[in-house]
């Protein structure tokens, strides 16, 4: 084949036999993606280890804004919290619901004096933490890695409207 016909082959699987079909679908493609990752699937690279071993240090997750439209965060969601702005977020699991008393006795968490079943966790921990009342739009969040000293971990209550959306992948 000549070298010239190379060439238009190239073009054509590059560009296609219509290139300004080919533009429009580019830029919808371009503006759609930015819709998508900007407003509705956020990424989110976690750092540090709070939320080992489910979630490892400098990994690369989306968390789903659109997830709780129509219901309400749930016991057991890994969720994103607004701290300061859209940049500054912490992943934690949710572990108390509005109206509920959180409390940790030898490591072991209790809601409203019920132990919790926590399968997510892989070695206890040994934290005491006075029970916790939250109010109706308050959620109690933790990290995964319990192994860490309750000083060194960031956990507590955190306001309904700081949620972001549900991790997911």
């Amino acid at each position: 084949m000549p070298p010239s016909r190379w060439l238009e082959v190239l073009k054509i699987a590059a560009v296609g036999r219509n290139p300004r079909r080919t533009l429009v679908r580019a830029a919808v493609l371009g503006v759609t993606c930015y819709l998508i990752f900007s407003f509705i699937l956020l990424p989110v690279r976690v750092t540090g280890i709070s939320m080992e071993p489910t979630y490892h240090d400098h990994s690369i997750n989306f968390s789903n804004r659109l997830a709780y439209l129509f219901h309400e965060p749930r016991r057991g969601d890994v969720v994103t919290i607004r701290l300061a702005g859209i940049h500054d977020m912490f992943m934690k699991r949710i572990i108390g619901l509005p109206g509920e008393t959180v409390s940790f006795v030898h490591g072991k968490v209790y809601i409203d004096g019920s132990p919790l079943a926590e399968p997510y966790v892989i070695n206890p921990s040994h934290w005491n933490v006075a029970p916790v009342k939250l109010d109706s739009t308050q959620y109690f969040v933790v990290g995964d890695n319990r192994e860490m000293r309750p000083q060194d971990h960031v956990f507590g209550k955190t306001e309904r409207f700081r949620i972001v959306g549900k991790v997911i992948l």
